[in-house]
This record gives C-alpha cells, sequence and structure tokens, in this order.
C-alpha cells in the first residue's frame, strides 16, 4: 500500500480535524473515522519496519508531523505520535508475529511501556508464552486500536519478579488483541481529553512468548531507526506534541492581537509594547528547543547510520533536549495565553485548549523533572544505571 508524503499527510489530516476539535474534545477520544483517515494515510505507520510495509522513517519526520497536527489540535496529534511510537514494537517481533500484529495497513496500536502487569511462564497447547493479568492507566489511543500492548513483570512461581540482564526486574511488553482486553471509562480530565487516555485491563489472558519482546534487553531489527531507545521516541514525540501546541498559540495570538484593544487602552494590542515582548520571547523559546532537538536527533542518527548503534550520550541528549523542549514550550504557551487576557478562557479560543493541552503533556514521565537528575548525574560522571534511558 503507498502512503503520501508524510507532511502532506499531516496536513491533509489536519484540515479534516479542524472543524471537529470540539466533538473530539467532548467524545473524549478520537471518533473512529478521524483515526482511520489517519491510518490511510499512513500515519500510524512511521516507525513500522520497511519489511512489514511501513514507512521505518526518520525521527524528525514525526517531529514534523506531530507538530503540523497539534497546530490544531493536541489530542490527535497525540493519537498519531502514540500510534507511530507503539508500531516500533514490530522491529522487536518475528516476521510471522509482526505480520500477524502490524501487517494490516488499517491496523493501529497503542501501548503503555510501564510494567503494570505481571505474567508467569506457562505452555499452552505446547506454545510457550505467558498467562498476563494487570491494570494500565495512560491508555492514549486505545479506544481506536486493534493492537493494544502493556508492559508486565515477569514473575516466578513465588510471585518475585525474574532479574533482566541489566539488574531491573525483567519487564516484557505483551500485545494484546483488542478482544482481550476491557476498557474503563476513566479518561475525564483538563486537557488532551480527545486522545482517550482512559485505563484498560487484561484478565487471565494468554501471550505465546514471540508476541512478549523487551524493549530493552532484546534485540530490534538491525536498522538506523530501531538503534533509537523506545523511551527516546517517546520523549521525541511528546516534545514535537508541545512544539506544534506552542506554535499554534504564536499564530492564534499573532491573529488575535491586529483586532483586539485591551480594556482600559486605546492601542490594539500588537501595538504594546509587553505583546511585542512576549511573542518575541515566545518565538525564541518554541524556535530554539526544536533546533536544540534537531540537532540531538539528527547526530543520534548519524551515528546510527554509520555505526549501527548510538552511545550513552546521544541517549542523554535526546532525554534533555525532549524535555527542555517541553519546558520551553509550555513557557511560550503560557506566555501566549496570558496575553489573550479574556479571551484566553473562552472555549472559542484555541488558547484556552492548547494551555489545557500543553500543561497535561508536562505531567507525562518521559518529560518530568526527573530527567534533569538523570542527564545532571551523566553530565557529572555519577555512576547511573543507565537501562532506562
Amino acid at each position: 500500500m503507498s502512503y503520501p508524503n508524510p507532511l502532506k499527510a499531516a496536513d491533509e489530516l489536519a484540515l479534516a480535524v479542524a472543524p471537529r476539535v470540539d466533538e473530539i474534545e467532548q467524545n473524549r477520544f478520537l471518533p473512529q473515522d478521524i483515526a482511520d483517515h489517519a491510518a490511510r494515510l499512513g500515519l500510524h505507520r512511521l516507525f513500522i519496519p520497511a519489511s512489514l510495509g511501513g514507512l521505518e522513517a526518520h525521527p524528525m519526520t514525526l517531529v514534523d508531523v506531530a507538530e503540523r497536527i497539534a497546530r490544531v489540535d493536541g489530542s490527535s496529534a497525540w493519537c498519531v505520535f502514540i500510534g507511530a511510537t507503539s508500531g516500533m514494537t514490530a522491529a522487536f517481533l518475528s516476521a510471522e508475529d509482526g505480520k500477524a500484529a502490524f501487517g494490516d495497513p488499517m491496523s493501529i496500536a497503542a501501548g503503555v511501556f510501564a510494567p503494570r502487569g505481571t505474567a508467569k511462564h506457562e505452555t499452552l497447547n505446547g506454545v510457550k508464552g505467558y498467562r498476563v493479568n494487570g491494570r494500565w492507566q495512560w491508555g492514549s489511543g486505545s479506544r481506536n486500536a486493534r493492537t493494544i500492548m502493556g508492559g508486565a513483570f515477569i514473575t516466578g512461581d513465588d510471585g518475585k519478579p525474574e532479574m533482566a540482564f541489566e539488574g531491573v526486574p525483567q519487564n516484557r511488553m505483551m500485545v494484546f488483541t483488542r478482544d482481550q482486553v476491557i476498557f474503563h471509562d476513566t479518561w475525564r480530565v483538563a486537557g488532551l481529553c480527545g486522545t482517550g487516555s482512559t485505563d484498560f485491563e487484561v484478565k487471565d489472558v494468554f501471550v505465546p512468548a514471540g508476541r512478549a519482546p523487551s524493549l530493552i534487553s532484546d534485540k530490534p531489527v538491525q536498522r538506523p531507526l530501531y538503534c533509537f531507545p523506545t523511551f527516546g521516541l517517546l520523549g521525541i514525540g511528546i516534545a514535537a506534541v508541545t512544539l506544534g501546541l506552542a506554535r499554534g498559540s504564536i499564530d492564534a495570538l499573532i491573529e488575535l492581537a491586529g483586532g483586539k484593544t485591551p480594556q482600559g487602552s486605546s492601542k490594539p494590542l500588537a501595538l504594546r509594547a509587553k505583546a511585542q515582548l512576549d511573542v518575541s520571547e515566545a518565538e525564541a523559546l518554541t524556535r530554539s528547543a526544536r533546533a536544540y532537538l534537531t540537532e540531538t536527533v539528527e547526530a543520534a542518527w548519524a551515528a546510527a547510520s554509520s555505526d549501527g548503534a548510538i552511545t550513552v550520550e546521544h541517549r542523554r541528549d535526546i532525554r534533555l533536549a525532549t524535555t527542555h523542549a517541553v519546558r520551553a514550550a509550555t513557557r511560550a504557551v503560557d506566555l501566549m495565553y496570558t496575553l489573550g487576557g479574556g479571551t484566553s478562557v473562552y472555549k472559542t479560543s484555541a488558547l484556552q485548549r492548547h494551555f489545557r493541552d500543553v500543561h497535561v503533556a508536562t505531567q507525562h514521565m518521559m518529560v518530568s523533572d526527573a530527567t534533569y537528575e538523570l542527564t545532571g548525574r551523566l553530565f557529572l560522571g555519577v555512576p547511573t544505571n543507565t537501562a532506562m534511558l
């Protein structure tokens, strides 16, 4: 199946989403026709191996795609990036299992790496695998997905977790089909309302060993994209969405400023010194954070392409650049929201939606303040476990 250029696809999806942002927010997950439109455009296949019909795209393609969509709607962009990064799991599977889970061009994947499940070894009808139970939070995009994944600790008969080679409990990503999953309607939140990031659960589900890869210990397909750590790519997606929200906020404020005269002032907002200062700061924050992100991703890609691996330093820099981008984008959105004055609080204003969305994105563990501590330890030469970097 052929797909359009990803940037043209992102623009096409953004046009389809624009008149439906209120519907998406009220629905609390993407309408299936919107999700299917993204699938037809290939946006959920950005990180699926080419051998399975995926696009196996450069990570900066995800940044471009998510930014363009997030300028219009953060929830839609978030679901696209989750679908894309979830597809990376296909690179850890055999050709047979990868085709079964990700081969359908219309298949949408979603998953939560956090090990909220437990899995015990079991052999069923001669097939080795795991008996899995668990409940996961933050299942973004799962309401639209056919393939749903959840991290699980592997436990022995004594209930204690098995240990991986890296010295951490063995955590494997369990690949489920939609019919094996129970959804809980928990997603009633302040921002990113349309992502459907609800809880999901499985009870006594058997997962064959071939569909239970370790994204830490197992080796993926030997291609440049899959040299990037799963956590780094997840952070890149979050950064991309927030940079798009920042750009959308700047655009909205500039459009507003030419026609709005603040109460108590005789000058349009665009002629006020405070507006000029803050728009400039927001622009610099957004563009400099994006430039830093681009620099670090391109450096890692060059190493992956030439050496077949990226270093701990590359992984460190990706995590730092993504977390910094989220912080810078949030500051830019806040500046624009404040400049908008009373207009910003109305549901009709994109500024209030971008403000709510970006402040939910900041709460993701991949871009939390703990990242600065982790990367700081590495800069300072302090012994650090980098298995989850």
